[in-house]
C-alpha cells in the first residue's frame, strides 16, 4: 500500500492574507466541466487562454487588488471565508510558531507535479481551505461586509449560489490583518497544493510565488461539515478483517444491516461485505480518531498488508463498491476539535482521513501569480 509519509513544512506566524487582483470565470463557466478541461493541459497555454476569455467576456479580471469575502451555498449549507494570498515565505520551528497545520502527510511527487502545473499556468487556480476559530471582532467585521451589496452574485452551473465582496478599504484590510495574525489554522483541503506552494516559494524566493491562494473559514461562524472517508479493501476477506479487528482489542458484534448502520457513531465502526454486518467498538476512541485506530492497529494485523485501499466519501458510495472480494470499513465522522487537538500535539491523521464539505466550485476566484 503506497502511503503518504512526508509532512510539508509549517508556515510561521503571523498568518498573513495579502490583497491580490482576482480573475473570476463568468457565471456560465463556473462549474462547467469544459472550463475545468480548459484549465488543464497544455498548462503553458492557460495564462494566454485566460486573457482570451477576459477579452471575450468569459472571465473577469478585477480592477485592483483586494481581499475577498466569498460566501457560497451548496446543499443547504452556507460557508463564507476571507480569500487572500497566503504568505508562505517564513517557516516555523516551534509548535507555538505554526500558523498553518496540515493534518495529513503528502506524496512529494504529486506536490511536485502540481507545482510544475501552477508554474506553467502562472496561476493559483483554486484556494486551499484553512479553518480556524476566529475572534468575535473578526466575525463582526465579516458580518458588516456581508450586510452590504455583494460585488458579484450568481448561481453557478453546479447549483452553488455564489456571493463575493471585494474588501479594499485600507483600514478594514489592516484590521483584518491584525485579527488573523495569531490564528492557528487547520489545513482542511488542499494538502498537496499547499506543499506545491511551499516548493514554488523555495524555488522562486522574493517573487509573487512567496504567496499562495487561500480561503480562511471560521468554524464558529459558518462551519464546514466534517465527514468521514470510508474504505473498501480489495482482496481482503471479511473473516480475516474481523480477526485482525478483534486482535486489535475491539469488541466485534454481528448485527443486522439496520442495527450495524445505526451503531455507526463516534464510538463505533462497521465492517461488511454487503451480506454480513459487524459493529466494531474499539477501546481507544477516546484517545484517537477511528481512522487512525484502523490504520495503526487493524491493518498491520492483517496477514498481508492490503495492496491498495479504495476511498469513498459517502456510505452509499462505499456500499456500492462492497463485495465479498472487497469488504468495507465504514467510519464515523471525526470531530473538528479532536482533529485539531491531535494535530497541535504533533500528530497526523492517515491520508484521506477527513472530508471537509462543501468545497467551492472551481473558477469562482483565481489568482494570476504575475499579477497577484
Amino acid at each position: 500500500m503506497d502511503s503518504a509519509t512526508v509532512v510539508p513544512p509549517y508556515v510561521a506566524k503571523p498568518l498573513e492574507l495579502l490583497p491580490f487582483r482576482a480573475v473570476m470565470l463568468s457565471p456560465t463557466r463556473v462549474g462547467d466541466p469544459a472550463s475545468a478541461r480548459a484549465l488543464a493541459r497544455p498548462y503553458r497555454d492557460v495564462a494566454a487562454r485566460l486573457i482570451q476569455w477576459i477579452e471575450r467576456g468569459d472571465a473577469t479580471a478585477d480592477t485592483a487588488p483586494a481581499l475577498y469575502l466569498h460566501e457560497y451555498t451548496s446543499g443547504g449549507l452556507t460557508v463564507r471565508g476571507l480569500v487572500g494570498a497566503l504568505r508562505m515565505s517564513e517557516r516555523a520551528d516551534a509548535l507555538a510558531d505554526r500558523a498553518v497545520w496540515p493534518h495529513e502527510a503528502i506524496h512529494p511527487e504529486q506536490a511536485g507535479e502540481l507545482a510544475d502545473r501552477m508554474l506553467q499556468m502562472d496561476l493559483n487556480p483554486a484556494p486551499i481551505l484553512l479553518v480556524h476559530h476566529g475572534r468575535q471582532e473578526l466575525r463582526d467585521l465579516v458580518d458588516e461586509v456581508a450586510r452590504t451589496d455583494p460585488d458579484w452574485r450568481y448561481l453557478d452551473r453546479t447549483g452553488q449560489r455564489q456571493r463575493l465582496w471585494a474588501v479594499r478599504d485600507e483600514k478594514a484590510v489592516a484590521r483584518i490583518a491584525e485579527l488573523v495574525a495569531e490564528s492557528r489554522c487547520l489545513l482542511a483541503d488542499g494538502h498537496h497544493r499547499y506543499a506545491a506552494y511551499l516548493r514554488l516559494q523555495e524555488e522562486h524566493p522574493g517573487t509573487a510565488w512567496d504567496a499562495g491562494l487561500a480561503m480562511l473559514v471560521d468554524q464558529d461562524d459558518t462551519p464546514l461539515f466534517l465527514g468521514a472517508i470510508h474504505r473498501t479493501l480489495p482482496d481482503v476477506g471479511l473473516d480475516v478483517l474481523v480477526q485482525a479487528t478483534r486482535a486489535a482489542g475491539a469488541q466485534v458484534t454481528a448485527q443486522s444491516r439496520q442495527h450495524a448502520l445505526g451503531a455507526l457513531d463516534s464510538t463505533h465502526l462497521v465492517l461488511t461485505d454487503g451480506g454480513t454486518w459487524y459493529a466494531v467498538a474499539p477501546d481507544r476512541l477516546d484517545r484517537e480518531a477511528a481512522v487512525s485506530w484502523l490504520h495503526d492497529h487493524v491493518l498491520p494485523r492483517l496477514p498481508e498488508r492490503p495492496g491498495r485501499l479504495e476511498h469513498h466519501h459517502t456510505v452509499e458510495e462505499a456500499l456500492a463498491a462492497t463485495s465479498p472480494a472487497a469488504p468495507a470499513v465504514l467510519l464515523p465522522s471525526p470531530d473538528f476539535d479532536q482533529v485539531r487537538a491531535l494535530v497541535e500535539s504533533g500528530g497526523l491523521l492517515p491520508e484521506k482521513a477527513t472530508s471537509f464539505q462543501p468545497k467551492p466550485s472551481i473558477g469562482v476566484i483565481m489568482r494570476p501569480v504575475s499579477g497577484g
